[in-house]
């Protein structure tokens, strides 16, 4: 599903060069939940966003379900990215102004699906988030454990292959967290591949590979 080869990229200003990733190679195969650790500023999160198409390599390739798409414009990133790539935040993301029901919407109305569908889908979703009971509340009146389990469900609606989920469980008490890190087992046990960004080895255990990435350089 994902090969990388060789791959690094490189911030630049006007007086620095910083290099984020150098040189890094990684083949996940559909079906996967693989753990990436390593300390703060390493490169974890700079080679999430390129795997979930939000940025670019400086150099190396990337390939997404065996099509070339490290190089793409961001317009066409963003195709690619659509209904194929779902994502998880540590700061949760979700719109204020749009209640749970409508938070987790989103995705299908960018894929234009009809009304039926959306709402056939989202009840669904809502349902194994075990989140059905807030649908009507906004993110403000949820707490951190039910804001991230709509971020989840927003994530999966669609039905995307792969979700990146960056630091989950960080802004959320213990209790909470494993509540999150038990529905990132089950959505990878129905078939979605899930690459995780952790600080937490008790849940880098429990994920069926792990990762460590030190200065850019990725070790397996």
């Amino acid at each position: 599903m994902i090969r990388i080869e060789h791959l690094s990229k490189v911030f630049r200003t006007e007086e620095v060069e910083t290099t984020a990733l150098n040189d890094v190679s990684l083949h996940v195969k559909q079906g996967e939940f693989v753990a990436i650790m390593g300390p703060s500023g390493c490169g974890k999160s700079t080679l999430l966003n390129i795997i979930g198409l939000l940025d670019n390599p400086t150099s190396g390739n990337y390939y997404f379900n065996g099509q070339e798409v490290g190089h793409l414009k961001e317009k066409q990133r963003t195709q690619v990215r659509k209904g194929n790539i779902g994502f998880v935040f540590q700061s949760f993301n979700l719109i204020d102004e749009l209640n749970v029901y409508e938070n987790v919407e989103l995705p299908l109305i960018y894929l234009k699906k009809k009304a039926s569908e959306k709402k056939e889908l989202v009840t669904s979703i809502l349902d194994r988030m075990n989140i059905s009971h807030r649908v009507k509340h906004f993110p403000q009146q949820l707490s951190g454990g039910q804001q991230q389990r709509v971020a989840i469900a927003r994530a999966v609606v669609a039905g995307p292959k792969l979700i990146l989920a960056d630091e989950p469980t960080g802004n959320l008490d213990k209790k909470a967290a494993d509540e999150i890190m038990e529905l990132l087992l089950a959505v990878n046990r129905r078939g979605n591949t899930v690459l995780l960004v952790t600080h937490e080895q008790r849940y880098a255990d429990l994920c069926g590979r792990k990762i460590e990435i030190s200065d850019g350089r990725i070790s397996i």
